[in-house]
């Protein structure tokens, strides 16, 4: 046993000093892998560092949210014919669902206005810029814990009713506007018009590089008194009276949407209705897509790394002819010069993943300090790395290894 380790040390040490020997010729046939094992490192990263950023936004907004609006979240290309064809949404319909759907708690509106250009949002002289505006109402903060007031207060039924010129602003509005004190009861100018700072939204931070805390709420009654709004921006967030029974709410919805919008029983839904799991399981399917990208390309990087191994290790067993003579000639098995290369040749491919996954930390780094995008290495894409580099050397390496212990020692000694 201890004959056969000291064998291995040896063999190991003998593939170090050929690479040594042969930097620079070393370094250019492990550049396939370095990238290759780069791209994986690198895009796992920035896909791992967004799948636990929207997990965990969806779990701080609630996994048990239903969503009704009109479109689907995510559409390809153009609308169908069908789509561009559907009714919108209704605060009737709202009204409607909160009287006949008893599985339902609470629900909540979001409404968009149609703006070309977002407008300005004012305090005295200073600006905030890009800030997002849209409407709701009393029950928002109900159904979105993530946005209960740190400070002030919500809308009431009688703001709403009667179209009140209030606000609930987020964070980086009122640091903006009001960097050295409390924004509740200032007056704000959003575009022409004046609202009055009631509350100011719980800091939520950034998703996709957007912020989540530049916004401006107002109540959905004065939004379309004010402002030029899309119907079809209409969306209703509904919290099922139990977190079980989420399946039974969107088919008690479901059924009577369809109902109170006449829809055929051999016709499909005008409308969406999906939850914040199914939005997640749709994120994944894209990233997944990401994946298939990510693994082509990096494939690509060592398949040409790979050739390269194996021409280098055949111009190895070219130079190296009258050295495998002599092994042969004092005793040296077959066995043990295929050995010799192909441990030559994973060792050079496991350097070059080391670099590469090395390189994929950096390029990780470089994206989490330089970007918006949330970036995180998981050891197991590192080991993934190193375990494929190392399986590309073997595999490319089998071919000069086997060449190499079939060569005739007398011609071998020959050899000049």
């Amino acid at each position: 046993m201890k004959v056969r380790t000291q064998l291995w040390l040896e063999i190991f040490s003998m593939s170090l000093d050929s690479i040594k020997t042969h930097k620079m010729r070393s370094f250019l046939t492990a550049l396939g892998i370095v990238i290759g094992v780069m791209t994986v490192i690198g895009m796992v990263s920035v896909i791992e560092g967004l799948n636990a950023s929207i997990a965990g936004e969806i779990e701080r907004i609630g996994s048990n949210l239903i969503i009704v609006q009109k479109y689907e979240p995510v559409a390809v290309g153009e609308r169908t014919e069908e789509e561009r064809q559907r009714k919108d949404l209704s605060l009737e319909d709202v009204e409607a669902i909160k009287e006949s759907c008893p599985l339902v708690k609470a629900l909540t509106i979001q409404l968009t206005p149609d703006f070309l250009k977002l407008p300005e949002v004012k305090y005295q002289n200073i600006k905030s810029d890009n800030a997002i505006i849209y409407g709701t109402d009393e029950d928002f903060n109900n159904v979105f814990a993530v946005y209960l007031p740190k400070e002030g207060r919500n809308f009431t039924q009688a703001e709403i009713r009667h179209s009140a010129r209030v606000c609930v602003i987020g964070t980086e509005v009122a640091d903006v506007l009001f960097p050295h004190m409390s924004p509740v009861g200032k007056e704000i100018k959003v575009g022409q018009e004046k609202f009055t700072v009631i509350g100011v939204m719980s800091k939520r931070g950034q998703m996709f590089g957007q912020s989540q805390d530049n916004i401006v709420a107002i109540p959905y009654t004065s939004l379309m008194k004010c402002f030029p709004y899309d119907p079809s921006s209409l969306s209703i967030t509904i919290v099922p009276k139990e977190a079980t029974q989420i399946n039974e709410t969107i088919e008690q919805v479901t059924n009577f949407l369809r109902l109170r919008r006449k829809v055929p029983p051999n016709k499909s839904n005008d409308f969406a209705i999906f939850t914040q799991e199914s939005l997640l399981s749709l994120y994944n399917q894209i990233t997944g897509a990401a994946f298939i990208v990510m693994i082509i390309v990096s494939s690509i990087g060592l398949l040409v790394g790979g050739i390269g191994v194996m021409n280098i290790m055949l111009v190895a067993v070219k130079e190296r002819t009258r050295e495998i003579g002599i092994r042969k000639a004092i005793g040296a098995r077959a066995t043990d010069i295929v050995k010799q290369f192909l441990i030559e040749a994973v060792v050079l491919t496991g350097i070059g993943g080391i670099i590469g996954i090395l390189a994929g930390l950096a390029v990780a780094l470089i994206i989490k300090l330089a970007t918006p995008l949330p970036a995180s290495v998981s050891w197991w894409s590192a080991a993934v790395g190193l375990a494929v580099s190392m399986a590309v050397g073997l595999f490319f390496g089998i071919f000069p290894a086997h060449k190499a212990a079939r060569l005739d020692p007398i011609a071998c000694l020959r050899y000049e």
